[in-house]
């Protein structure tokens, strides 16, 4: 029986998402420049990687639904949260490395030489990746949970993160710890591709509908009818910003201005609309229910998928690929991410039928949900 707190719609979303990610990731790391620039397949992979903040205004809405949003319970998500980014930085970037499995294209895309440094390798183990953010903007949901029930807060926050992002990209005090900490911020390099600002507002804006759902007794007919005409006016206004200067404004995706935010941020909006429509007017179906499945465990996913694409490169090359490799080797990473996932996970193969095993299982999908 499914958990009355959860909406389907946010729950497609998300499984959507995470199937997207490994999509895009695979391109990335496999297609060569010119197919990632210069063909369908790049421009339409490209495209659907301007949905992962639908991932991140599922994180906000099924913050405010979660049955337990104390403080405490925040900091213990955020930790783990980051544990789980550190542990994923280590095993697709650092253990490669050690082992001699790593292409040497791969280190010279950093713009290093081979062989490589201790201190490239702390630099690879440290990148700021998308469970980064996720942990970072638990603790500071937290606090604002602690302090405000009001809808408008995160709303308000997260459009003054989206206009004063740009302003402060890039601020540093020259010390070394520190410096890394504002990165995680607001960072303008690489080493950091999911900076909070202005990536939390998202986030943000998922928490103000989340509430706003939940003053409306959950009602899904009026919550995304919201969201599908604040998305069309969020796309207006961050689109015409961007059209008038498309350098400040959008700049690059991981680096947004102003209006990037406002207009991937409607952009999305929109998207979970349809999502409401779709799982409003189709009944549940076995692709239904595969997305519900990914989306449950979307934590292990995107950690197996990146453990499994950077590890590929050892035995396939850094961007080597045209567009029939890379069409092959999407299915492929799909179906080997949910094989691990299903061996390693939902049926550990080192303890079956027991019921110690299945309380372990339990737990840990639990703390996965956003």
């Amino acid at each position: 029986m499914r958990n009355n707190n959860r909406i389907l719609a946010i729950d497609l979303a998300r499984g959507v998402s995470v199937l997207m990610v490994i999509i895009v990731h695979t391109l990335w790391i496999y297609g060569d420049i010119p197919t990632q620039s210069n063909t369908w397949l790049g421009e339409v992979v490209h495209f659907i990687g301007k949905g992962t903040p639908m991932f991140l205004i599922a994180m906000g809405v099924s913050f405010t639904l979660s049955r337990n949003q104390s403080i405490v319970l925040s900091i213990k998500r955020a930790l783990y949260i980051l544990a789980a980014g550190y542990i994923m930085n280590f095993l697709k970037f650092v253990l490669p490395v050690l082992i001699g499995i790593m292409p040497d294209a791969f280190i010279e895309a950093y713009g290093w030489t081979v062989p490589v440094t201790v201190d490239n390798m702390i630099y690879m183990l440290l990148t700021g990746d998308i469970l980064q953010l996720a942990g970072v903007s638990l603790l500071f949901m937290g606090i604002i949970n602690k302090f405000s029930k009001n809808k408008y807060v995160p709303l308000i926050i997260a459009f003054i993160i989206a206009v004063v992002t740009k302003e402060v990209h890039g601020f540093q005090l020259g010390i070394g710890s520190v410096d890394y900490i504002l990165d995680l911020m607001w960072g303008a390099k690489w080493n950091v591709y999911f900076a909070v600002f202005p990536w939390f507002s998202f986030i943000l804006i998922g928490m103000f509908f989340g509430m706003w759902y939940k003053e409306k007794n959950k009602s899904n007919a009026h919550i995304f009818k919201r969201m599908f005409i604040a998305g069309v006016l969020l796309m207006l206004i961050g689109g015409g910003l961007c059209f008038y200067n498309f350098k400040y404004h959008f700049g690059d995706y991981f680096h947004l201005g102003p209006g990037g935010t406002i207009y991937l941020a409607g952009f999305n909006l929109v998207l979970m609309w349809f999502a409401h429509i779709l799982v409003t007017y189709i009944k549940t179906n076995r692709v239904f229910e595969f997305l519900y499945y990914c989306s449950k465990r979307v934590t292990t996913i995107y950690i197996i998928q990146w453990v499994i694409i950077c590890w590929g490169m050892g035995a396939l090359g850094y961007q080597q690929f045209e567009i029939t490799g890379v069409l092959i080797l999407i299915p492929f990473y799909i179906m080997l991410t949910l094989g691990i996932q299903k061996l390693l996970f939902d049926e550990p193969f080192w303890s079956k039928n027991t019921k110690k095993q299945s309380n372990i299982t339990k737990k840990s999908i639990s703390l996965q949900k956003p």
